[in-house]
């Protein structure tokens, strides 16, 4: 199997709506506006997106909040931190889950 992921793909993400543009469009419009500076900065934004982005492992996404990381002035630095925020998160939300095998086992052996 050759490029599962293309880059080319994310240029097309709008022909999503074709066949329920009402709903696209409602979507693009509360996507549009979650990333509209307001408490937080559209720098701030960008970061939570590319760490999001990595948790959900999605390279469209990490393709696309990459530049935007750029455009926005952030470096090789800032992302590889967020990335490292975002996977030590996601690791101990891994681990955590431990806890309910631990229950599960106590609950057998007794």
């Amino acid at each position: 199997m050759s490029d599962y992921y293309k880059d080319e793909d994310l240029d097309r993400f709008g022909e999503i709506g074709k066949y329920s543009p009402e709903l696209f469009k409602k979507f693009m419009d509360w996507y549009n506006s979650a990333l509209e500076p307001g408490v937080l900065t559209k720098r701030e934004k960008a970061l939570i997106g590319l760490a999001v982005a990595h948790v959900l492992q999605c390279p469209y996404c990490i393709d696309a909040y990459s530049k935007t990381c750029l455009e926005n002035g952030l470096s090789l630095e800032h992302i590889t931190e967020a990335v490292h925020v975002a996977s030590a998160i996601r690791g101990g939300a891994s681990l955590i889950h431990a806890i309910q095998a631990h229950n599960t086992v106590d609950k057998l052996s007794m």
